[in-house]
């Protein structure tokens, strides 16, 4: 039984990591592109990484795609503004790691506090998908508030405005899909694995 956990658990890695690779490469299936930016859902497979395998599952795929977030903002971007921010490492992969860290322990933890398994889920989701926000675009302010004009052709007082922008128009919609998609997809694997 044992081994047979072993071995569905490395399908999902597996499976995980190829949907991954397909949405970063197959257009619209990762990135939705809206003007200079993109409403991102490959948070989603994360978060349901990290339901699925616990928190440190999620940590693993979120890596994954902080890894080829950081080698496509070299090779090919996403947006314009991926080739600046996200040749950074901190910007591009350790919000990613931390989304599945995040989603995980909320999840365990709630687990324990409410008997409502699909609203647990749900919030994990919710708070998965804003770390990244909040991460990503608090990094963009701190290490590139001095190149706003560069960045967004802004001035440096625009900066936290548009920034604001950018999580009502996107941060939001990508946490409610988070919400909603993570507990729909991640509560039918969850019966089949035990989190490490």
């Amino acid at each position: 039984m044992v081994k047979n956990n072993q071995v569905y658990r490395k399908v999902l890695y597996a499976l995980f990591t190829a949907i991954i690779i397909v949405q970063n490469f197959v257009p619209f299936l990762g990135y939705i592109p809206i003007g200079p930016l993109n409403l991102t859902i490959i948070h989603v497979t994360v978060i349901i990484a990290a339901l699925t395998l616990g928190p440190s599952g999620g940590a693993i795929v979120g890596g994954i795609w902080g890894g080829i977030t950081f080698v496509r903002a070299f090779v090919w971007p996403t947006s314009p503004l991926a080739a600046i921010v996200f040749v950074n490492p901190l910007v591009s992969v350790l919000p990613r790691i931390l989304i599945g860290v995040v989603a995980g322990y909320v999840f365990r933890w709630l687990t324990h506090k409410m008997k409502q398994q699909y609203l647990a889920l749900g919030i994990a989701g919710l708070l998965g998908s804003l770390t990244n926000t909040f991460l990503v675009l608090g990094q963009i302010y701190l290490f590139y508030n001095g190149h706003s004009q560069a960045l967004y052709q802004i001035d440096t007082k625009a900066m936290m405005p548009y920034l604001l922008g950018v999580i009502a128009t996107n941060g939001i919609p990508e946490a409610i899909i988070a919400a909603i998609a993570a507990p729909l997809i991640a509560k039918p694997l969850m019966g089949r694995v035990r989190k490490g």
